[in-house]
C-alpha cells in the first residue's frame, strides 16, 4: 500500500493517506471472524482469548513506544524493498527449515508460546516489508506449529492487533486534525468493504495453497517484487 500511494502520487500531508492505509487492514482482518467464526467464539473456551491477549501484548507496548520512528521508515520504499528481497530469499528455505512441526492445532498453543508468537509478530514493526502475517506464522513455525495451525493463529492475533492499531491511529488523527471530514469516513468504510471482500477470497486460497506447497512461491514473488521496486527507484518512478 505504502509503494502504491508512491506510485499514484497521493499527498500525505495531513497523514490521512497514512490513517487510511492502517485503518483499512482492519475491514481485511475481520473476514478472519466470518471465515473462523465457529472458532474465533469459542465461549466455552475462553483461553482462547486470553492466549490472544497474552500474544498481543508486545505489540502494544512496542508499537506504542516506536510509532513514530515505524511511521517514518514506512515513507522509504528502498528500505521496504531490501527487506521485501531479503525476506523472500529466507521464504525459500522456510519449509526445509521447520519440518517437523508437532502443534496441529490452537488448544496445543500454551500461554507462554502465545507470548513468544506475539514477539515474533513484532519484527513487522521493525522491519517494513516484511508483513505481520510472515512474521507470525514463520514465528510460529519455528515453535513447532504445522503451517496451517502457525497461519490461523496469525489471523486470529491479527483481530485484536489491527483493532489496536486502528482505535489508535483514529483517536491519533481525531487529536492532531481535529476529526475527520464526512469524504474522509466515507473513503474509510469503502476502503474497509474492499478490503474486506477480497481478504475472504485471498484467505481461503492462501490457506489451501499453503498446506499444498508451502512457502517457496512467496518467496520468488517477494524476491520479485521488491527487485521491482529497486528498479522503479533507480529509474526514479518511486521517490526514495
Amino acid at each position: 500500500m505504502r509503494i502504491t500511494e508512491n506510485l499514484l502520487g497521493i499527498a500525505n500531508g495531513d497523514g490521512f493517506a497514512q490513517t487510511f492505509t492502517i485503518v483499512i487492514q482492519f475491514g481485511a482482518i475481520l473476514s478472519v471472524v466470518l471465515l473462523y467464526w465457529k472458532k474465533f467464539f469459542q465461549f466455552k473456551h475462553p483461553v482462547f482469548y486470553l492466549k490472544l491477549l497474552v500474544a498481543v501484548i508486545p505489540a502494544l507496548v512496542l508499537g506504542k513506544l516506536f510509532n513514530d520512528w515505524v511511521d517514518a521508515m514506512l515513507e522509504n520504499p528502498l528500505v521496504m524493498a531490501v527487506i521485501l528481497v531479503m525476506g523472500g530469499i529466507f521464504f525459500l528455505f522456510v519449509d526445509q527449515m521447520f519440518n517437523r512441526q508437532t502443534i496441529e492445532d490452537e488448544k496445543d498453543i500454551s500461554l507462554p508460546l502465545a507470548f513468544k508468537i506475539g514477539l515474533f509478530q513484532c519484527l513487522a514493526i521493525f522491519l517494513p516489508g516484511l508483513s505481520r502475517s510472515a512474521a507470525t506464522i514463520i514465528g510460529g513455525m519455528s515453535q513447532k506449529l504445522s503451517r496451517s495451525a502457525a497461519a490461523e493463529f496469525s489471523f486470529f492475533l491479527a483481530v485484536p492487533t489491527m483493532l489496536a492499531a486502528t482505535a489508535y491511529k483514529l483517536l491519533k488523527y481525531h487529536e492532531t486534525n481535529g476529526g475527520f471530514t464526512p469524504e474522509q469516513w466515507k473513503l474509510l468504510l469503502i476502503g474497509n468493504v474492499v478490503a474486506f471482500m477480497v481478504a475472504v477470497l485471498a484467505i481461503r486460497f492462501f490457506i489451501g495453497f499453503l498446506k499444498q506447497h508451502g512457502f517457496k512461491v512467496w518467496g520468488y514473488y517477494r524476491i520479485l517484487v521488491g527487485l521491482a521496486i529497486l528498479v522503479l527507484i533507480y529509474t526514479g518512478v518511486i521517490r526514495a
